[in-house]
């Protein structure tokens, strides 16, 4: 009785955890053959935090992420549109945490190899195809020796926004669809702004800045590590390398259309030039799609459901679909049934959440609606836009994501 799993990312590392806290023997084929800790920062909602405390691992949060206290909307000229608390700070038992991506996966990597020995991953295999069998799932995959075949009870694609297992379930998809937006994704070191915990969004749906700290002061420079994104849309005709999200570039991209976003309370031609190291992104999402499972196969993860990096959905939505998944399988034993009975329960909301993010349905839309209501004169912004509505306006996302207080506190464990 084994479960493949295919992918060796956030989702695919969490639910080797969550397999082995439930006893059921899994194995992780990863297509990365020398894992490091890539990316930028992530947000981790009250949600997930919970099922990664479940999973023992309250302490190596703590160790590698910043716990986000509040989270803002300004205008592209730093006037704040709408601020909330998060986490333990808005009531939720659990906290928020901001956090590095690379460094939560290597952590991860580290957790599950040291409860399940290092041979539960095979690095350097990437999935290929699948079939079903009367009694078996069969994963096919690639590496530098050749071509190879594994067969479990069940397969897992954990495989990402270029899943091939999701390429087989829908072979006439194609590429992820671009929204005509290019990501800048940076880290610099900088002191912290607000409250020192601090998400803010600025701008409107043609250009915003993103920004959150995912390191702790460092108690001598009091720096920390300042994550951020810059985000402009363009010609959609233009050449974008979609493909190559790790891509390397300089600054001067794009650094220019920031040239004036020095707000006071934070410097955001500043961090950008002071910038680490700044990866290029287009940004992407998938379609939502009427069926996640054939047969012992099932996708997790944005394997399943891609989504525009709004309202801190992503990463968080992929822990939970490792915990509802395990759950159905306990439940239900390990194939179909139990596949299908996550499905049910993820994919509607999941589908809703990604279409929200690309329109007004999603929390970020309130600074667009801001700029129309006040046409660049923002200082008739508590007129145009009272703020019984712009509470309304972040109540409704948290009820569409399933992310309200009450919702969250009054949950049952998975």
């Amino acid at each position: 009785m084994t479960i493949l799993i295919a992918g060796g990312g956030i989702a695919g590392l969490t639910m080797g955890l969550t397999l082995h806290q439930a006893g059921i023997p899994f194995h992780i084929y990863e297509s990365t053959r020398d894992p490091k800790p890539l990316g930028v920062g992530i947000n981790l909602q009250p949600p997930a935090i919970r099922e990664l405390f479940a999973l023992g691992l309250e302490n190596m949060l703590h160790d590698i992420g910043v716990q986000t206290q509040d989270y803002g909307f300004y205008t592209k000229t730093g006037v704040e549109i709408w601020t909330e608390p998060r986490g333990r700070h808005a009531g939720y038992n659990w906290p928020q945490y901001s956090v590095h991506r690379g460094r939560l996966q290597m952590a991860l990597l580290s957790a599950l190899y040291e409860r399940c020995g290092e041979d539960c991953v095979t690095f350097g295999a990437r999935a290929i195809a699948f079939e079903n069998r009367a009694d078996a799932a069969v994963l096919r995959y690639n590496t530098d020796t050749g071509s190879h075949e594994v067969s479990g009870d069940m397969l897992i694609g954990a495989d990402g926004v270029h899943s091939r297992v999701r390429a087989q379930m829908y072979p006439r998809e194609g590429a992820p669809v671009w929204g005509g937006a290019i990501m800048w994704r940076g880290t610099t070191l900088a002191k912290p702004f607000l409250s020192g915990r601090s998400m803010i969004l600025a701008g409107n749906n043609t250009q915003r800045f993103v920004s959150y700290p995912i390191s702790e002061s460092d108690p001598d420079t009091g720096l920390s590590v300042i994550n951020w994104i810059a985000e402009k849309t363009v010609d959609p005709d233009a050449h974008v390398e979609k493909e190559d999200w790790n891509r390397r570039v300089t600054v001067d991209r794009f650094a220019a259309a920031f040239a004036d976003w020095n707000f006071g309370w934070i410097d955001v031609p500043g961090l950008i030039a002071e910038a680490q190291e700044v990866f290029e992104y287009p940004m992407v999402d998938r379609e939502p799609v009427e069926c996640w499972t054939d047969g012992r196969v099932t996708l997790i993860g944005d394997a399943a459901h891609a989504t525009y990096p709004v309202g801190s959905s992503g990463a968080s939505q992929a822990i939970l679909d490792t915990r509802i998944l395990a759950s159905e399988i306990r439940t239900r034993g390990i194939g179909h049934t139990a596949a299908y009975a996550y499905e049910q329960r993820v994919r509607p909301m999941a589908n809703k959440v990604t279409l929200a993010n690309r329109g007004q349905g999603g929390p970020d839309a309130i600074m667009q609606i801001a700029e129309d209501r006040c046409g660049g004169d923002f200082a008739n912004l508590d007129v145009a836009l009272p703020m019984s509505e712009r509470a309304e306006h972040a109540a409704k996302f948290k009820q569409l994501a399933g992310l309200s207080v009450e919702a969250t506190n009054s949950a049952p464990a998975l």
